[in-house]
């Protein structure tokens, strides 16, 4: 027997046994049903009771009083829907913002809802309702305009419009007020990794430092990312984030959305939109609803957002200024660099940005088109570094492949004699075979520190013992590297070969790269080593234009403004982006100069300045430390013809000894030939006390007459026994210093222009039938032991060849200094079949081949004669 509610009392249902089960439960049921409806009824009919007769006991409303309610709350919303412009902060208490205009039949008055202060907004429909986007934009602009600048920050996710809702307020992206908007699931999910990320740091945050966080999201997300979002409602005021949702909630049958938390509810019909309950429902027993429908407002003129935008753009960027000062540290050198490099590139609001060169981020790729700031970011990074490190934590190399003095400063001047103590070598506008040298001396290094950890029995950097002199970390800048492995010759499939090497192990042994270029596809030399040497830099850094360094799939970096950059710590995959700003450090001179200087004034004693290397300039032997240091009493004599492209700027030079085929050969169509040979001579000459040594000069070719005419002049300025032939004088000379019983003592016959002597070496003597040339062969075999050397200027390597009597005697001049002379040609000559020589202007190769000595050099010319092989 069982006992349920009836309209008149109980009602009484008896069990019939097992077989009546089915129906006795169904009735059971129904007369429960309809017990709890007669319940309700008479709550119902209570209400409705009370309800008259608080009606009965009041006065009827007249018109008069309508329209005084309508004064009060018309008056009551524009107080609270103004608030005072750029003052108004959001994060600790709710504002309330306009959305629309709330009417009756009677009364029209603002629609105001709670923003900020842990209070948010969703609304059912999403933005590609027009009414929706107008209202996100203007929420938008209005929350901006209130708060103080720099005090919000915008970031927007729209998956269903592709980003179009937030077109209009293009010039906030600009500005870095609002983030470029998510399009992709992967953007939606890595904005709400950053979002989390900033509601846990503000809970850690005094509450007035801590930035609003207002998320715009134009469509709703798809369920893990709409989840996530719905989490944020419910961080509280502490965690600093403003919601906006449109489209919310989505149906999906099974599904439901999860509940939002402190958050206003619009929803919308064809016409109205409703704050609160919608309608056609009893209103929320809290109040919460409002029963007047609300119009919502629409887009402003699109010039009025335009400019609106430009304001609070130029506003924020104003009090959110970033300066050269912002990167560095309160106290200069106080770091270790034992477990990495650390330091401050920019910020992302105003929270600043550190990364690091250390076993997770060990090399860095840079991207970036001409004009969008590479540079300027190298220059911030380098001198945040050296502001944190000392030189005996950090050593730099840096190179620099375009047109340009990217690194000048960090050298000394003329006008300014400071240097920055960490760098060591330093190429501007370097040449393919500089860069190639600074990576042979970082792979020597590699060795030293590889042979210095197996000693203390330990794999890395970090975990060497660092009593004593520290090992500095090396960070090595290569600024347009493309330009290094540019074409599939021997200097870039070395060059590639160096920097896989030293991306592979650089990591364990504190040798860090930068690679910085405008593009990073099309480089032959990389054909399928690309991934083997791009896989170890695991941090990328996106300029303007420079996507390349990034997934092809990911356009992180597409709308970038200049002083911007897209920070990606997981090799440029989407989802790990980082849109940073950072200073240019030229634009606070003062501070860069300062800091330069104080830093230059602190080096360690004894410090060196760094190796330099200046591409666009020209060599001088009066120049030259090796040519200074030269005495008379030497050993071996020794010729210099130029400065070695290498890490140290070496001396190219010749030894005169006595070995067969010491002789020297210019060869180039250029005058500059005639100013090594000047060079050459004019150091040997030092190296000998005035009558020691005797000096034949032959001036054969117009071209040469300045050369050999200051250098006679200065030998016979320094005392020394100086004799001038022409062609027949040379024809009869020859023959003299070689003959049998001649003592001719030390001897330097300089030739400028030995091919203009062609026809008076052609002619035979008619007595023994021997030429010219048999007489120079002579020479060139036999002379060089007797202390006789030959220095000749040919303009043509064909030329050379036939007078040294054919390829099989090119042993006979061991030294040749080739200037403008064609690879192939170059080569054939030398026997040598892949021979990697490109002619330019400025440079030489020197070959000894005698030592196996092949170098590129800069060749000694003139003072004021730098352009003449230009010309």
């Amino acid at each position: 027997m069982r006992t349920v509610p009836g309209s008149h009392g109980s009602v009484r249902v008896r069990w019939t046994g097992s077989a009546g089960d089915r129906e006795s439960d169904r009735v059971g049921r129904l007369a429960a049903a309809y017990g709890q409806a007669v319940i309700a009824h008479r709550q119902a009919r209570d209400r409705l009771a009370a309800a008259r007769r608080a009606l009965d006991d009041r006065p009827p409303a007249g018109a008069d009083d309508c329209r005084d309610l309508a004064a009060r709350l018309a008056r009551l919303g524009a107080e609270l829907g103004t608030p005072a412009p750029g003052a108004t902060p959001l994060t600790n208490r709710p504002t309330p913002v306009r959305v629309g205009a709330a009417s009756t039949p009677d009364i029209e008055f603002p629609a105001l809802v709670p923003l900020g202060g842990g209070h948010h907004l969703a609304v059912d429909v999403d933005a590609r309702d027009p009414r929706v986007g107008a209202l996100l934009r203007a929420l938008v602009l209005r929350l901006l305009a209130t708060a103080p600048a720099g005090s919000i920050r915008v970031w927007g996710i729209d998956t269903a419009a592709l980003g179009a809702t937030f077109a209009p307020l293009r010039p906030l992206v600009d500005a870095g007020v609002l983030d470029p908007p998510a399009t992709t699931e992967a953007e939606v999910a890595a904005g709400l990794d950053a979002a989390e990320r900033h509601a846990r740091d503000a809970r850690h945050t005094d509450s007035g430092q801590v930035e609003l966080l207002l998320v715009v999201a134009a469509s709703t997300p798809a369920p893990r990312e709409s989840a996530r979002l719905a989490a944020l409602t419910h961080a509280g005021p502490a965690a600093a984030v403003c919601v906006l949702v449109a489209g919310y909630p989505q149906h999906r049958a099974g599904d439901p959305p999860p509940p939002l938390g402190s958050t206003t509810h619009l929803r919308l019909d064809d016409r109205w939109a409703y704050v609160g309950d919608p309608p056609g429902q009893p209103y929320s027993a809290d109040g919460s609803g409002l029963a007047a429908p609300v119009l919502l407002d629409g887009d402003p003129p699109a010039a009025s957002v335009q400019a609106l935008a430009e304001h609070l753009a130029d506003t924020t960027r104003r009090h959110g200024a970033l300066t050269f000062s912002d990167l560095l540290p309160t106290r200069r050198w106080a770091e270790s660099s034992g477990p990495g490099l650390r330091t401050v590139i920019g910020r992302v609001r105003r929270e600043p940005v550190t990364v690091a060169f250390d076993d997770v981020t060990p090399h860095w790729l840079v991207g970036g088109r001409t004009g969008a700031g590479k540079t300027v970011f190298l220059l911030d990074v380098l001198y945040s570094l050296a502001a944190r490190y000392s030189p005996a934590e950090l050593q730099l190399y840096l190179l620099d492949f375009k047109e340009g003095v990217s690194f000048a400063e960090f050298v000394p001047t003329g006008r300014d004699p400071s240097w920055l103590p960490h760098a060591r070598a330093v190429g501007i506008e370097s040449d393919r075979e500089y860069g190639v040298a600074v990576l042979r001396e970082l792979r020597r290094e590699l060795n030293r520190r590889a042979a210095a950890l197996k000693r203390h029995g330990v794999t890395k950097l970090a975990d060497l013992p660092r009593d004593g002199t520290p090992t500095p970390r090396i960070v090595a800048v290569i600024d347009e590297f493309h330009v290094l492995l540019a074409g599939n010759d021997a200097v870039a499939r070395e060059a590639v070969d160096l920097l896989e090497e030293l991306a592979r192990k650089g990591r364990s042994y504190g040798v860090h790269l930068v690679l910085a270029s405008q593009s990073t596809g099309g480089i032959e030399a990389l054909y399928g080593r690309a991934e083997a040497i791009f896989g170890q830099f695991p941090l990328r850094v996106a300029l303007p234009g420079g996507s390349g360094v990034l997934d092809p799939m990911n356009d992180a970096a597409g709308a970038l403004p200049i002083g911007s950059a897209v920070l990606n710590t997981a090799a440029g995959e989407a989802g790990a982006d980082t849109v940073i700003r950072f200073p240019d450090a030229h634009a606070d001179a003062g501070a860069l100069a300062a800091l330069r200087h104080d830093l230059w004034e602190s080096r360690p004693s004894g410090s060196r300045p760094p190796a330099v290397f200046r591409g666009y300039e020209a060599a001088h032997v009066e120049d030259d430390p090796t040519f200074a240091g030269l005495r008379p009493g030497g050993r071996r004599p020794l010729a210099l013809v130029g400065r070695t492209v290498d890490v140290d700027g070496t001396t190219a030079l010749f030894t005169m000894d006595a070995t067969p085929g010491r002789h020297l050969a210019v060869v180039g169509t250029t005058a500059t030939g005639a100013d090594v040979l000047r060079a050459a001579t004019l150091s040997l000459a030092r190296q000998h006390t005035p009558g020691d040594a005797r000096f034949l000069i032959a001036p054969l070719v117009a071209a040469a007459d300045e050369a050999a005419d200051e250098t006679v002049a200065a030998l016979a300025a320094d005392g020394h026994r100086v004799e001038q032939l022409d062609a027949a004088g040379l024809r009869e000379v020859i023959p003299t210093l070689t003959a049998p019983g001649s003592d001719a003592g030390r001897t330097y016959l300089v030739v400028f222009g030995v091919d203009a002597a062609g026809g008076a070496l052609g002619s035979s003597d008619p007595a023994t039938f021997r030429s010219g040339y048999d007489d120079l062969r002579s020479l060139l075999r036999q002379a060089s032991g007797h202390g006789v050397h030959l220095l000749g200027w040919w303009r043509g390597i064909r030329r050379l060849a036939e007078d040294v009597g054919g390829a099989q005697n090119r042993d006979d001049v061991a030294c040749l200094v080739a200037l403008n002379v064609p690879g192939g040609e170059l080569g054939m000559y030398l026997g040598v079949h892949n021979l990697s020589y490109t002619p330019r202007p400025d440079r030489a190769l020197l070959v000894d081949r005698h030592d196996q000595r092949t170098k590129l050099i800069v060749p000694f010319v003139r003072v004021g004669h730098e352009l003449d092989e230009e010309q």
